[in-house]
């Protein structure tokens, strides 16, 4: 079979070239339209519970991650120009398209009770800027004298207040998300430099709209380096042009065909898929190593060309398949995650590392079909002093201290499982940040102020219509009780709920003053809500319980801001409170739920974390039976996989040890390492298979054959590998640069494992063979 394709390559080379530029310039013209993804990643299958209910939430009461805001520290906060200024920046936001509302304190809005309509009506507390400072220190008392706003938008102990803007739903999840978010900084520009001060910017829209911001440009950076650091190292290999730019050719065109299939299957770039392309690259540049070496050495033998070139896809066009194969299915395991995010970077890697591979097979002959024969001091390389000497080191290694070599992985495996113990696992919403990373500094900045600004909601469902209000509003009672519960909890800010609305609305009917922001007894809430059935449903009273409530009544939300405290902390508050809710709820008269953007986060992290597992053993499976192929020996199966698994044992080891947490950026390391690791071990057993059944060669010289033979395209991929992941190390995102180390480390020790102890093993299982032929 590989003679035959190896000939056709060459005999219809232009039927090739031809197949594969058309399908170049179709698939970059399909990238060119590839968007950037605005949407919140979904990590979480649709089916999924937690998911479920945070659906049928924001089909509710609409989305929980649309307020972006602006804080502002300062003992100026109500001196006349920093407050008018404050004012015109509120009005000049507003004013954008795409903006829902903005709400600051400096257009707050009060209610009072029209004794002769006997209805609520609402009036801007401000209607015009202040012209005098004595104006605006009586709105002062003014807006201390409103409770419902204290802890929102003003914090009276520390001198702070921060400006919500709510974006629409539409425009939250487009491209315009991210002009409205810089116009609004160049506004709040202005505003800081007027005043030499430092704004504050966070929230949801804010946050994705920096990460996005990032994602992109980091995507451009991973892509240059990513070429300089392989050209710098396949040049320093074979020390020629020709086959560096070739080889960087190659590559690029399945970066090209990545790009594509994206934008064919429906797919934008997120934050995984974004690290498709520079990983091609690192991938599939090890491909160019293992035919060019080949092509190379087959040279040294004969000198003739044509039969290097047929030599070179027979020899090893199907090991490197089988490895590449390796690697698409430590991708390709994701797509049983269920996880849309997941299965997007794991459909297309794999699709793309197979893709990248029959370019290689494709292209590489034929491009050196037209090449002349390389020089002298091009083949230097394989006959390298450095190389020979380190691979007679392994071989004697193998072959008479295996006592040494097991002793030693024992020792390592070992101390790995120790560190194993000491894993946290744990994420937060901005983790990947530098701590000194704006975002990360802001975001510490309104939970020291204003507990959070996370979305977090509790949704109460009375199962009946009116059920928050019937039975002497029972329910409006109970949710005041959880909310003194949860007042305990400094990692939740004030909320905004319809207990809260009430008794501003009860303030209003009390005559405005301060002491009369309760929650009112049943009797006098009998008494305001008949003012509340005259008052006309488009007034701002009536939209004060509408965003509160669902169409029928049965149906109330809890919106909280909590603090970024980690999935851990996250999971002991859920633990916390639920008891606390069943106590207050009886389950057969209420469904409460806990959702929200946090509680999201939480179970996609979890759920991150199981599938790991899962798609690792899966990956073990499917590899298992690739092996299948080389060896119907289940010991050499079994005892194959421990090269492989060993750099994963290692590589938590030391995670453990430097405190990198797992996290859904860090989690994905093993699965996608397995992948690769594996292709050294599936390289090393196809030739040592050739040099046993069709060389006829003993155990001992086989494994001899195989570390010379194999040995030095094994340390060029390394190489490649450990620096080219190394890259990713240049990421500001924490968790990218995290795996970008220890995908490198890992794959490097793999590069030893599957040097000394899969041999070490092999001669050890075959020991009854050996002594034979001695």
């Amino acid at each position: 079979m590989w003679h035959k394709l190896a000939k056709n390559i060459i005999q219809h080379r232009f039927i090739w070239i031809g197949i594969i530029l058309i399908s170049t310039i179709f698939m970059g013209y399909e990238g060119s339209k590839i968007q950037l993804s605005y949407e919140i990643a979904r990590i979480l299958p649709p089916d999924d519970p937690t998911e479920k209910e945070y659906q049928q939430f924001r089909k509710l009461f609409g989305e929980d991650g649309s307020l972006m805001v602006i804080g502002w520290q300062s003992d100026k906060l109500f001196e006349l120009q920093s407050f008018n200024d404050w004012y015109d920046l509120a009005y000049q936001i507003k004013k954008h398209e795409g903006i829902k509302n903005v709400v600051s304190f400096a257009n707050l809005i009060d209610i009072k009770l029209n004794e002769e309509k006997k209805k609520f009506e609402a009036f801007p507390l401000l209607k015009q800027k202040p012209r005098s400072q004595a104006a605006l220190d009586s709105l002062k008392d003014d807006i201390k004298r409103l409770k419902f706003y204290e802890g929102m938008v003003l914090n009276s102990k520390t001198n702070t207040t921060l400006m919500a803007i709510t974006f629409n739903d539409k425009t939250l999840h487009t491209k315009r998300r991210l002009a409205i978010v810089g116009e609004i900084r160049e506004l709040a520009r202005q505003f800081e430099i007027k005043h030499n001060v430092n704004l504050h910017f966070s929230g949801m829209p804010f946050i994705r709209t920096a990460t996005m911001k990032k994602v992109s440009g980091e995507m451009q950076l991973f892509m240059g380096l990513a070429i300089l650091v392989t050209a710098i190292i396949l040049w320093f290999f074979f020390r020629s042009i020709r086959f560096t730019a070739l080889s960087i050719l190659v590559v690029l065109i399945g970066v090209i065909f990545s790009l594509g299939t994206l934008e064919l299957l429906g797919y934008k770039i997120t934050m995984l898929t974004g690290l498709i392309p520079p990983l091609l690259i690192v991938i599939g540049v090890p491909n160019c190593i293992f035919l060019i070496n080949r092509y190379q050495a087959e040279l040294l033998v004969h000198n003739n060309k044509e039969l290097a070139i047929e030599n070179m896809v027979t020899g090893i066009g199907l090991s490197i398949f089988l490895a590449n194969l390796t690697t698409a299915i430590g991708f390709g395991v994701f797509y049983f995650t269920n996880s849309s995010l997941l299965v997007e970077f794991g459909v297309v890697a794999s699709i793309n590392v197979i893709t990248t591979y029959f370019l290689c097979l494709i292209l590489i002959p034929i491009s050196i079909h037209y090449m002349g024969l390389p020089k002298v001091k091009h083949l230097k390389h394989l006959d390298g002093k450095w190389a020979k000497g380190f691979l007679s080191w392994v071989n004697n290694l193998v072959h008479h201290h295996r006592s040494a070599i097991y002793i030693s992985t024992l020792t390592v495996v070992l101390v790995s499982a120790y560190g194993m113990t000491k894993i946290n696992v744990i994420g937060y919403v901005v983790d990947d940040l530098p701590q000194k990373d704006p975002i990360y500094t802001d975001l510490r900045f309104f939970e020291a102020n204003f507990n959070g600004v996370l979305p977090f909601e509790i949704m109460v469902d009375t199962k009946r219509k009116n059920g928050i209000f019937d039975n002497q509003a029972e329910a409006l009672y109970k949710i005041k009780s959880l909310q003194n519960k949860l007042k305990q909890y400094q990692e939740f800010s004030k909320p905004l709920s319809i207990v809260e609305a009430t008794r501003f609305i009860y303030q209003a009917y009390k005559g405005g003053e301060a002491r009369y922001f309760v929650l009112p007894s049943v009797f006098e809430l009998s008494k305001l809500t008949e003012y509340l059935q005259t008052t006309d449903s488009s007034s701002a009273a009536s939209k004060q319980f509408k965003s509160f409530l669902n169409p029928d009544k049965s149906i109330t939300r809890l919106s909280f801001q909590m603090a970024d405290v980690g999935s851990v902390r996250i999971k002991e508050l859920m633990g916390e409170i639920q008891p606390q809710i069943d106590e207050i709820f009886p389950k057969d008269q209420y469904k409460v739920s806990l959702t929200g953007h946090s509680l999201v986060f939480l179970k996609s992290n979890d759920y991150l974390l199981g599938n790991l597992y899962e798609s690792l053993l899966i990956a073990i499976i499917l590899i298992a039976l690739v092996g299948m192929i080389l060896f119907r020996s289940i010991p050499i199966i079994i005892l194959s996989k421990l090269p492989c698994l060993i750099p994963l044992a290692l590589t938590a080891g030391i995670m453990g040890f430097f405190d990198i947490h797992f996290k859904p950026s860090t989690i994905l390391i093993f699965s996608i390492t397995f992948g690769i690791a594996s292709d050294g071990t599936v390289y090393f057993l196809t030739r040592y298979r050739t040099e046993l059944e069709e060389r006829k060669k003993s155990v001992s010289e086989a494994i001899t054959n195989t570390i010379f033979g194999t040995g030095l395209s094994m340390i060029y991929t390394a190489v490649i590998l450990f620096c080219g992941f190394s890259i990713f190390a240049a990421s500001s995102f924490g968790g990218t640069a995290a795996m970008g180390v220890m995908v490198s480390i890992t794959l490097l020790i793999a590069m030893c494992t599957n040097l000394i102890l899969l041999p070490a093993l092999l001669l050890t299982i075959n020991r009854n063979k050996l002594n034979a032929t001695k």
